[in-house]
């Protein structure tokens, strides 16, 4: 357990953060299983609108830390190539 205030501190910061990051890696989950549901309905039209909007949501995941910017990369090129599939 933690002794010092410092690590006390910390603790207490560090379940703020993860609860934080939760929230934020949930969002960009919710976008992207929207551009992913409207790939599988086939329309082309809203999977290029939730493509769009989940785009910025991933940029925004990782300028804060949660996601690496490789993965973000990854998951926007392969939506982006299967709504162009479409």
């Amino acid at each position: 357990m933690a002794n010092t205030p410092q690590a006390r501190k910390r603790i207490r910061r560090n379940e703020r953060r993860a609860e934080v990051n939760t929230n934020r890696v949930s969002r960009i989950r919710t976008f992207i299983k929207k551009v992913e549901a409207a790939i599988a309905g086939g329309d082309k039209t809203a999977a290029a609108e939730a493509l769009k909007a989940a785009q910025p949501e991933l940029a925004r995941g990782v300028s804060r830390g949660v996601l690496h910017k490789n993965t973000a990369s990854r998951k926007m090129s392969r939506l982006s190539k299967r709504v162009s599939a479409l």
